[in-house]
C-alpha cells in the first residue's frame, strides 16, 4: 500500500509541470527550449515538405492523422515478414508468418502492443527497433495530437454561422494547428527526451542495452547433464523505456516485465511502473494551461483519480486479503522479487491506461482481480492512453451532459453550445460498439471452441476469451495467458477489434467538437448546466459505472464472479 501512494504522489508531482510543458510544446510559445530543438525540427519540416505556420482545418487534421497511419502500415508489414533477410539479425529470426505480421503491425500501430508473437524468439534487433520501438514512440503521440485538436476545437471563441446550413454541416473554420507540427514537436520535445532519461536510468540498474548477439550459457540439465542456452539480449532498454512511458506495454521479451532482464530490480520496477502512469497523468495536467478552463481540468482530474484510487484499492484488496488470496497458491505467476502487492499495483495502472505491460502474468490473479482488470479497461478512461484516454473521457462527459440536462429539465449545453440529437447519435454509435465487438467476438470463439485454443473450461475460460477481447478493443494490449492466440482466427479477430477500438475512439470525438464548435454560442444564465461542480463529477462517474459495467454484467458475472464464488466455496 505504501508502494502505491508513493507511486501516485510522485507520479501527481512530476505530471503537473510536464502538462506545464505540454501545453506549453502545443501554443507553440516562445522558449528557451527552440535553441536546441528548433535545429533538429526545421530540417524534418522541409523534408516532409511543410510550412510549420500553416493551419489546418479539423478534417485536414484528421486525414493527416490516418494518412500518416497509413504511411507507416505498409513498411512495417514488410520488415515483420522479410526480417530473416535483413541486417541486425544476428540470432538468425525467421520471418514472420502474414497474419502474425499483420496482428503484429496494427497492434503496435494503434498503440496497443498486443503480442501474438514471443519477442526474443521471433523479432530480429531491426524489427525491434525500427517496428516495435519506432511505432511505441509515434503512436502515443499520434493519440495526443488528436486530443489536443480537439480542445482546440471544443474550447475555440464562438463563431458565427453564415446560414444554417453551415452550422449543420459542422462546417468550422476554426483552426486546429498544423498535423504535422504537432507531431514533430510531440516527438522531439517530449517523448524522445523522456524515453533517453528511462532507458539510461533502466541501463544502469541492468537492462541490456547491447547490439551484440547474447552469450551462450552452459547449464545442468537433470538426466542430461549439461546443455547449451543461449541468452537473448539487446537494445531492450530503450524499447522498455518508450513501452512504459508510451501506454504501449509491448516488451521485449514474451514474459514482459517479469522477465528479469527486462525488469531486474525493485528500483527498475519502481520506475517501470511510474512510467505508465506518468503521461496520462500529465496530459489532464495540459488541460488547464492549454484551455484556460483550470476549473475543467479540475473535474476531468477528480474524476479520473477518483475511478483510479478505487481501482488500485480494490486490486490490492483482492490480491492479499480476499478468500482466493489466502490460499497457498497467492504467488503462483508472480514474480517473488515483487511481491503480490506489486503485480496488484501494477496490474491496475497497466489497465487504467491502455499501457498492457505486465510484471506479473494476469492469468494468474485472483478472480476479482481480473474483474478489477477488466473493468478498467471496459471504462478505457481513468487515465487511459495518451490522448486516447481524453478523448474517451469526453465522450462520456457529453453524454453525462445530455442526460443530466434532461434529468432536470435544462437544455444540454457544454459552455454554450447545445448539445442536440446528431452530436449524440455519433457517442450513441461510439458506445454501442464496443459491446458489438467484445461481446459478438467472444460470443463466437466460446461458441466454435475448436477455433480458441482455450486452456481452461468453465468460468475461468470464458474469462481467458473476454479479456482478450476487451483489451484488444481497449488497446490495451495485456492478456490472460493460455490462448493459443498465435492462429488466423485470432490473429485477424483481434486486429479487426484493434482498428475498431482506436480510430472511432479518436475522430468520433473531434467530430462531435466541430459540429459544436459551428453552433453559436448561448449565453450562460441561471438556467445553464453547471459541470464544474462536484455534483456533476459525481454524475459523470456514475454514467462510466453503468455504461460500460452493467451492459457487461453478465459476461463478467459468468467470468470472474462465477470463478471467485466456485474458489470460495471450495
Amino acid at each position: 500500500m505504501r508502494e502505491a501512494i508513493l507511486i501516485l504522489l510522485l507520479a501527481l508531482s512530476l505530471a503537473w509541470p510536464l502538462g506545464q510543458y505540454l501545453a506549453l510544446i502545443f501554443q507553440r510559445a516562445p522558449s528557451r527550449l527552440d535553441r536546441w530543438f528548433a535545429p533538429i525540427e526545421r530540417p524534418l519540416y522541409r523534408l516532409l515538405g511543410i510550412n510549420p505556420d500553416s493551419a489546418m482545418s479539423w478534417r485536414g487534421y484528421a486525414l493527416a492523422f490516418l494518412f500518416s497511419n497509413a504511411l507507416l502500415a505498409v513498411p512495417a508489414w514488410l520488415i515483420l515478414m522479410t526480417q530473416a533477410w535483413l541486417p541486425l539479425n544476428p540470432d538468425a529470426v525467421p520471418n514472420m508468418q502474414w497474419d502474425t505480421a499483420l496482428h503484429t503491425m496494427v497492434s503496435f500501430l494503434t498503440n496497443t502492443n498486443q503480442q501474438h508473437y514471443s519477442g526474443q524468439a521471433q523479432l530480429s534487433y531491426l524489427a525491434q527497433m525500427v517496428v516495435i520501438t519506432g511505432l511505441q514512440i509515434a503512436t502515443p503521440m499520434m493519440g495526443l495530437v488528436i486530443a489536443v485538436a480537439t480542445l482546440r476545437v471544443m474550447f475555440a471563441p464562438a463563431v458565427e454561422a453564415t446560414t444554417k446550413s453551415d452550422e449543420y454541416r459542422h462546417a468550422t473554420p476554426v483552426s486546429v494547428g498544423n498535423y504535422w507540427v504537432d507531431l514533430i514537436r510531440a516527438s522531439t520535445r517530449l517523448m524522445l527526451p523522456l524515453c533517453l532519461i528511462w532507458a539510461v536510468l533502466l541501463g544502469a540498474e541492468g537492462v541490456p542495452a547491447t547490439l551484440s548477439a547474447g552469450p551462450v550459457a552452459t547449464t545442468l540439465d537433470a538426466g542430461s547433464g549439461q546443455t547449451a542456452q543461449k541468452v537473448p539480449l539487446g537494445p531492450v532498454a530503450p524499447m522498455v523505456a518508450a513501452k512504459q512511458l508510451g501506454t504501449n506495454g509491448g516488451g521485449w521479451y514474451g514474459p514482459n516485465s517479469s522477465m528479469p532482464l527486462e525488469n531486474p530490480t525493485p528500483l527498475s520496477n519502481f520506475l517501470e511502473t511510474l512510467a505508465i502512469v506518468l503521461l496520462p497523468m500529465a496530459v489532464v495536467m495540459m488541460i488547464g494551461p492549454l484551455t484556460g478552463r483550470r476549473r475543467f481540468a479540475a473535474l476531468v482530474f477528480g474524476c479520473m483519480a477518483t475511478l483510479s484510487v478505487a481501482s488500485v484499492g480494490l486490486a490490492l484488496w483482492a490480491e492479499t486479503a480476499s478468500v482466493p488470496a489466502t490460499q497457498s497458491m497467492m504467488m503462483e505467476g508472480k514474480e517473488v522479487r515483487f511481491g503480490a502487492e506489486a503485480s496488484a499495483l501494477w496490474a491496475s495502472l497497466t489497465t487504467q491506461t491502455s499501457n498492457g505491460s505486465v510484471n506479473a502474468m494476469h492469468d494468474s490473479l485472483t478472480p476479482l482481480t481480473g474483474l478489477v482488470t477488466i473493468s478498467n479497461m471496459l471504462i478505457n478512461a481513468i487515465w487511459g492512453g495518451v490522448g486516447c484516454g481524453l478523448q474517451q473521457f469526453l465522450v462520456y462527459l457529453l453524454l453525462t451532459v445530455f442526460l443530466a440536462g434532461l434529468m432536470t429539465g435544462r437544455s444540454p449545453e457544454l459552455f454554450g453550445r447545445k448539445i442536440e440529437a446528431p452530436e449524440i447519435r455519433w457517442l450513441a454509435w461510439l458506445v454501442l460498439l464496443q459491446p458489438i465487438v467484445v461481446l459478438g467476438f467472444t460470443a463466437i470463439a466460446l461458441a466454435i471452441p475448436e477455433w480458441t485454443g482455450n486452456s481452461n473450461p468453465g468460468s475461468h475460460g470464458i474469462s481467458q476469451v473476454f479479456y482478450e477481447y476487451t483489451s484488444a478493443f481497449a488497446n490495451n494490449g495485456s492478456g490472460f495467458e493460455g490462448l493459443g492466440d498465435a492462429t488466423i482466427w485470432w490473429n485477424l479477430s483481434t486486429t479487426l477489434a484493434l482498428l475498431l477500438g482506436r480510430y472511432p475512439a479518436l475522430l468520433i470525438p473531434l467530430i462531435v467538437a466541430a459540429r459544436l464548435a459551428a453552433k453559436p454560442r448561448v449565453p450562460e444564465g441561471l438556467g445553464t448546466l453547471s459541470i464544474e461542480t462536484p455534483t456533476f463529477a459525481l454524475t459523470t462517474i456514475a454514467i462510466i459505472v453503468i455504461l460500460t459495467l452493467l451492459q457487461f454484467m453478465p459476461a463478467l458475472v459468468l467470468g470472474p464472479v462465477a470463478e471467485h464464488l466456485s474458489l470460495s466455496a471450495a
